[in-house]
């Protein structure tokens, strides 16, 4: 922890009372979206966001996150510790004001926090509200302060329990069994969060523990976001080997720009605002998007890259294949929604758009050989963008041909509401034949698909909409692509990917993924694919049948059942189980297993296609080696 610094002008006079903190252990999700594992997980980044915010205000360079062996979680920092002494208008602990009572913190006035990300100051007073208990430690004054909450409601008095050396805050709490729907925490939520956070707070040291798996990791990045490019282009081929990285501060406003190109063609940039991933964006990134496209023009041109008889480049051509992040820190940002996902602030705009131009231009002066490489990339990118106008057309065109000139291929099925019919994109001839004789006629349509279909992240999109396989999905499904998808307009909404439960299944589902993540991804975000669950084994001894469909589950029903005179049969494929058996294992609602495909890090799953579907061996081989205990059956 850290000594707290001369002229700390944060004291209790800062913490402002809006109002009291009455509903929350009532109407849970108004404050943190569910009582499900989003909700439960929101809790430990409420009190994670607080600590950041000292690291903004630089008075914080560590932060510990542990999850204890009794389901409790403990957040330790060592910023200026929250305020001890009485509150001006309460008469009570600042500290004790802070976490039970609603719209209760040091960030409103501007005072204490010039920058903050936990702007409605409802995170703490939340957490404990929705916990069972709650401790907060305060080192601060040379004192070592303590308070014990019970579901929100003060259970000791504020007391000194000894002497500190340094500054911080520890926060220990259990979430309430009677809130939460299960206390079940995941590394895969916590960790790439923490990661983020780490990268977009340069020099910031964060530990994570879990006692309960004793899973451990830490993050320190003095590149900051030039670093977190790196780790989002991990298995790619790059321009330029280190990223571009331009930092400046105006007005108050500090901006951060980190810039990789890589040969693939998807574009990938994250914003933030005071270290808010804003997911729709906002005014920061369109001042980085429209500053981008016209230095990237004018640098053509004055080079004679881009003659005077050639079109502008778009800012789509410039940006195929570009990697970004955008993080801006300003001290009164306005988010529309509550959700915060959108950067409103008018002035910041303009503040982006100076900072990446200029910083750009003097790049490209520095650097001319990676800038001829960024601009000849971009007019590649022109020419192909022409060539998938066309195949865009073509699409439209077979979209409103009518479904029963596609002979061979959709077996549609008699619904036309799109919230009881599926379909089943099925490997093979064989297995499609099966599935529609066994299929419910009335609600589930099987589209076969032959063979692996294009690795759509090696390819450019005229290519994508020129693949008959993928061109039959799209038009099947209904959405359109890119600039034509329409959530709205999907005639199905279960889209169930059934493989085979071998590795080239498994390649298949993750070609599938690959597709439906980078060309409709709303799809996944409003829960509309699906992965059958086929299974592996039909085990039969006399009269008795089972299917299994896991190694292990085979090994535990032959001892169960006494090995001697058990048949096993292996099913290579869904072509070798007949109607009947597909029905029953695999495509009856009332007794099939599906998963649904949810998408809870766009970060770490753009890392993983690019990892598992870009050109790079070894990153791939790598991540396969690190997971081998969580994925099954995954093709290298």
């Amino acid at each position: 922890m850290e000594n707290i610094k001369p002229g700390d002008d944060y004291s209790a006079a800062h913490i402002q009372v809006l109002e009291g903190l009455e509903a929350v252990r009532r109407r849970p999700g108004m404050y943190i979206g569910s009582t499900g594992s989003r909700g439960l997980h929101h809790l430990i980044f409420e009190v994670v966001d607080n600590s950041i915010d000292e690291v903004l205000a630089g008075y914080c360079t560590q932060v510990k996150v542990f999850i204890n062996k009794d389901n409790s979680i403990t957040v330790i920092d060592d910023g200026r510790g929250i305020p001890v002494e009485d509150h001006p208008q309460q008469n009570r602990p600042a500290v004790e004001v802070v976490l039970t009572t609603l719209h209760a913190g040091g960030k409103f006035g501007g005072d204490s926090y010039k920058v903050a990300g936990g702007l409605h100051g409802v995170g703490v007073s939340v957490v404990n509200a929705l916990s069972k208990w709650l401790e907060v430690e305060v080192n601060r004054n040379g004192n070592i302060y303590h308070q014990r909450f019970e579901r929100g409601n003060k259970a000791t008095e504020l007391k000194i329990k000894g002497q500190a050396k340094r500054n911080g805050t520890k926060i220990t709490f259990l979430p309430d069994y009677e809130i939460f729907e299960k206390i079940e925490y995941d590394n895969n939520i916590i960790v790439p969060r923490l990661r983020e956070m780490a990268f977009l707070n340069k020099g910031t040291k964060i530990i994570y523990k879990n006692y309960r798996d004793n899973h451990e990791e830490q993050f320190y990045f003095e590149g900051g976001i030039a670093q977190f490019v790196l780790f989002i282009n991990q298995g790619k081929e790059v321009t330029p080997k280190k990223p571009i990285y331009i930092e400046r501060e105006i007005n108050g406003c500090q901006v951060e720009l980190a810039v990789q190109y890589h040969t693939g063609y998807n574009e990938t940039i994250y914003s933030y605002a005071n270290n808010i991933h804003t997911e729709e964006g906002g005014t920061h990134e369109h001042g980085f998007k429209v500053a981008l496209t016209r230095l990237i023009n004018d640098y053509a041109r004055k080079t004679g890259v881009l003659k005077d008889n050639q079109s502008n480049l778009t800012g789509e051509d410039i940006r195929e294949g570009i990697s970004a992040i955008i993080s801006v820190k300003l001290l009164e940002p306005q988010f529309e929604g509550q959700t915060k996902t959108k950067l409103g602030n008018s002035e910041v705009r303009s503040i982006v758009d100076s900072v990446c131009y200029e910083g750009f231009v003097r790049y490209l002066e520095e650097n001319p050989s990676t800038a001829r490489k960024i601009i000849e990339k971009a007019i590649r990118a022109s020419r192909a963008r022409e060539a998938a106008r066309k195949a865009r057309e073509l699409t439209r065109r077979k979209n409103a041909l009518e479904f029963s000139n596609l002979p061979g291929k959709l077996a549609d099925c008699s619904s036309k509401d799109p919230g009881e019919s599926e379909l089943f994109l099925v490997e093979g001839d064989s297995a499609g034949g099966s599935a529609k004789q066994g299929r419910d006629r009335r609600c589930q349509a099987i589209l076969p698909l032959k063979g692996k279909i294009l690795n759509v992240e090696k390819a450019r999109l005229d290519r994508i909409l020129g693949n008959d396989e993928i061109r039959t999905m799209i038009t099947a499904i209904g959405t359109g692509i890119g600039e034509d998808f329409s959530i709205e307009r999907a005639r199905y909404q279960k889209i169930i990917i059934m493989t085979d439960a071998d590795v080239d299944g498994s390649h298949i589902r993750v070609l599938l993924l690959t597709f439906f993540y980078r060309f409709m991804k709303d799809l996944i975000e409003s829960g509309f694919i699906y992965i059958a669950q086929p299974p592996l084994y039909k085990i039969k001894k006399g009269k008795q049948e089972r299917y299994l469909y896991r190694d292990e589950e085979l090994e535990s029903a032959m001892d169960q059942w006494k090995r001697e005179g058990i048949q096993v049969q292996r099913y290579k494929g869904l072509g070798e189980m007949n109607p009947d058996q597909l029905w029953e294992t695999t495509m009856n609602t009332e007794t099939r297993t599906i998963k649904r495909v949810e998408l809870t890090d766009v970060i770490e799953a753009d890392m993983i296609f690019s990892i598992l579907m870009g050109d790079k061996v070894e990153p791939r081989r790598q991540f396969i080696e690190e997971n081998a205990g969580q994925v099954k059956n995954l093709d290298i």
